[in-house]
């Protein structure tokens, strides 16, 4: 077996049961080292390592002042001998020290006080006072080193408000195996190198050392570098995979009118999705004005009251344009793309964005919901595209994320023709992952002014996440877990 210079140093000296600062002393190595060699040793059998919890005593802010001065009580000892008179303590300590004084007097029959005269019975150091002398020289004592005269005496000083402090902290042990008292026996400390230098080259010294050979098995402490949560690390890998399809990103507010998040998208004014149970509508601004320009307001109302020039008959409603000015958090980042679209003139196609953003659903919270989840969506306005197209850029778009994908027929509100892609998940099988279509006449043509194909998809990226990383709760991805975090996979 091969052992490292450091191993041999430790099971030269590693006879008995010992503490890791004792086998650091002896072996004339760092604590660190000794930890890490401790460590190899024990993955190869020759020591077993104990961990225990030991309690540390130390001065407390109280304590330090004590130790100074002294105690109150031996204090009023020192200054009036076997008996003395009340009043020969004031001027000598304060009011508040006295009171101590006294009390820990009596408290520990130190000394009696009758009819303004104090007895002193004892003048003996108490084990409180022993031991703050000891805390004095050490620092700090382990509560199992004091001998039944301290530990009483420590009862007592804990009843003091911070004169000593109590803590906890971890201490090592190493016990030898009995293949790691042989080991010890036999092994040889040779000067080998581990690190081949240039002046090792230069001098030809190499010729005459022997070079430690690594064994790539050993057991090493896993390392921890800094990085990116597994969310942003997707949300990152999808911006680079649109940017590379050729896509620009755009950006919108997250506090939207109803106008763009529902009417614009031809969401009937009565349709259940804008119920407050499903939707965070904001007290204050009390409502947030429609843009007049270019006259989408109205394109919006007649294409809801009766068509406009859709070819649709529309709700057949009147519409209320209080309820369009209404306030929320926008539930889709499909408000942001038609913002993009009243923009767009013809000139400007074909153009091809995505978006990137949070979004806001009254969800009661379950294992797969949350009122706040990343929302990705992207559109192609082309007046060549068409539905093949579509399907072609999802197999890209999903091929590139890393997934196996399959399509189905699916309904959507504002889409038609209408899509819904289908991920392979290995031990999970398919899954539906987002939705995408052909955008509608009456949400096409209000918003550009001309009818045009719409290739439009999207998706919930908190849940592309969890089945990427195995999680049957989504709301593990938001729990400050330290350890997850630093050990969830990167690729």
């Amino acid at each position: 077996m091969e052992l490292h210079p450091n191993e041999v140093k430790i099971l030269k000296v590693l006879k008995k049961r010992s503490r890791v600062d004792e086998i650091a002393e002896n072996a004339q190595l760092d604590l660190d080292a000794v930890n890490r060699t401790l460590s190899w040793l024990s993955t190869k059998g020759l020591v077993k390592i104990e961990e225990r919890v030991i309690e540390e005593i130390s001065l407390g802010k109280e304590g330090k002042i004590y130790v100074e001065e002294g105690l109150p009580e031996r204090r009023i000892i020192e200054i009036l001998g076997e008996r003395g008179d009340f009043q020969q303590l004031t001027g000598k300590l304060s009011d508040k020290e006295i009171a101590i004084g006294l009390g820990w007097l009596k408290r520990k029959n130190l000394g009696v006080l009758s009819k303004g005269k104090i007895k002193i019975l004892k003048k003996e150091k108490t084990g409180d006072e022993k031991l703050l002398e000891l805390l004095k020289k050490k620092g700090k004592i382990e509560v199992a080193d004091l001998t039944p005269e301290l530990k009483e005496g420590l009862q007592l000083l804990k009843r003091r408000k911070d004169v000593v402090k109590i803590s906890e902290r971890r201490r090592l042990w190493a016990i030898p195996t009995e293949k790691g008292l042989k080991a010890g026996k036999i092994a040889k400390l040779e000067d080998r190198i581990s690190q081949l230098t240039p002046q090792i080259i230069k001098t030809g010294r190499w010729r005459e050392c022997k070079f430690r050979p690594y064994d790539v098995d050993i057991f090493v402490e896993p390392e921890y570098p800094a990085k990116k949560h597994p969310l942003q690390r997707l949300i990152d890998n999808i911006r680079e995979i649109f940017i590379a399809m050729g896509f620009r990103e755009i950006r919108g507010p997250l506090v939207e009118s109803s106008f763009w998040n529902f009417d614009a998208l031809f969401v009937p004014q009565d349709h259940p999705a804008r119920d407050m149970h499903d939707t965070f509508y904001l007290k204050n601004p009390k409502h947030i004005e429609i843009p007049s320009f270019k006259k989408f307001k109205e394109r919006i109302r007649n294409t809801h009251e009766h068509g406009g020039n859709t070819g649709s008959t529309g709700w057949e409603y009147r519409w209320d344009e209080k309820l369009a000015k209404l306030p929320l958090m926008r539930t889709h980042t499909t408000a942001v793309t038609c913002r993009y679209l009243t923009q767009l003139k013809k000139r400007d196609l074909p153009a091809k964005v995505f978006c990137i953003g949070k979004t806001f659903r009254n969800e009661a919270i379950d294992y797969k919901h949350l009122p706040e989840f990343y929302q990705v969506e992207g559109i192609v306005v082309d007046e060549n595209a068409n539905f093949r197209n579509l399907l072609g850029i999802l197999d890209e778009f999903y091929r590139k994320m890393g997934f196996k994908v399959r399509f189905r027929p699916a309904f959507f509100p504002y889409t038609e023709m209408s899509v819904e892609p289908e991920i392979y998940i290995r031990g999970r099988g398919w899954i539906e992952l987002g939705g995408g279509g052909i955008f509608r006449p009456e949400v096409v043509k209000p918003l550009l002014g001309f009818d045009c194909p719409v290739l439009a998809w999207g998706l919930g990226l908190d849940r592309v996440v969890a089945l990427s990383l195995g999680l049957d709760d989504i709301r593990d991805l938001y729990v400050s877990d330290l350890d997850w975090l630093r050990g969830s996979r990167i690729v």
